[in-house]
């Protein structure tokens, strides 16, 4: 595995994290710049995305890369049947980098140890999504000023919701209060919970989105209950829409509080919250450019100051 391969949160240390924040702010300030002249990027989706992938796409455009890749399996090798191992092999003889997204949990791993070439991990299943986990930290520390002692309310699906089972590990270094609002058929798996009580994190669990519960946050993490990860269509249509956000509900919650969400949202979040000054998702996931720039020239060594 290469070292500056980026599969979960968890392969990059306390430190390491504080220097990516560092860095985003300096793209944030100017994103472009010709970094990666020379340099060409893959980015490989095997499972649909919006945001992600033309984040990582605008990135390299920014800083001088180049691009190839494809966003649809079915146009690909593996729709005739080619195996993850051969796609990663071949594409490696072109590129300095890959990005990957794929539907298999442990996919990115894998990638790592078939080639040298270093591998950004853009979601493998309901496992990690750690580039999501930095726009998101760096979206908090924006908003809040700092990363320490925060209470942070994930809500929704938590079990398949791979963005929060990120950013769990991630804020383990900063002592956070967990607040995990979900049904009993997404609640917080067991791992998880696991996690927070070795690094001594508090958490209580709910299943009731009450007023007590926003109104001691500092963030409200907002997701999407995802049909893809569901075999049963019926249990989908039973959970999908237990919890939704509205405006009015914000009322009377902290005036610091930020509305968080890793996008495409349905019915999570009412079309009347966009305008609360509370609202920060869109941003967000503007954010996540100059994350993913950071992210990036971290994996090809590449300096930014």
């Amino acid at each position: 595995m290469n070292s500056k391969s980026l599969v979960s949160i968890d392969d990059i240390s306390r430190d390491e994290i504080l220097q990516l924040l560092e860095s985003a702010r300096h793209f944030e300030e100017n994103p472009n710049r010709r970094l990666l002249e020379g340099k060409v990027v893959a980015t490989l989706f095997f499972e649909p995305s919006t945001r992600t992938r033309l984040s990582f796409e605008t990135a390299v455009n920014r800083l001088g890369g180049r691009v190839i890749g494809f966003s649809d399996a079915s146009t690909s090798s593996s729709a005739k049947g080619e195996t993850l191992k051969d796609t990663i092999k071949m594409v490696s003889n072109y590129v300095d980098m890959i990005v990957m997204r794929h539907y298999l949990e442990g996919a990115a791993r894998y990638a790592t140890e078939v080639t040298d070439v270093p591998v950004i991990n853009a979601g493998d299943g309901a496992n990690q999504h750690p580039s999501q986990t930095m726009l998101d930290l760096y979206s908090i520390y924006k908003t809040q000023g700092k990363l320490e002692d925060l209470t942070i309310t994930m809500v929704g699906d938590l079990k398949y919701g791979r963005t929060v089972h990120s950013l769990i590990q991630a804020m383990r270094y900063f002592n956070p209060t967990f607040h995990f609002v979900a049904c009993e058929e997404l609640r917080m798996p067991d791992e998880y919970k696991d996690l927070c009580d070795r690094n001594g994190i508090k958490y209580t669990e709910h299943t009731d989105f009450s007023p007590e519960v926003i109104n001691a946050s500092d963030i409200l993490y907002m997701t999407r209950v995802q049909r893809e990860r569901f075999t049963d269509i019926m249990e989908y249509e039973k959970v999908k829409n237990l919890y939704t956000l509205r405006n009015a509900m914000l009322a009377d919650a902290k005036d610091n509080l930020r509305v968080l969400h890793p996008l495409p949202r349905i019915t999570e979040i009412d079309q009347d919250v966009d305008d609360n000054p509370k609202a920060y998702y869109f941003d967000q996931a503007r954010n996540g450019l100059y994350a993913r720039q950071a992210i990036i020239c971290r994996a090809l060594g590449i300096e930014n100051a």
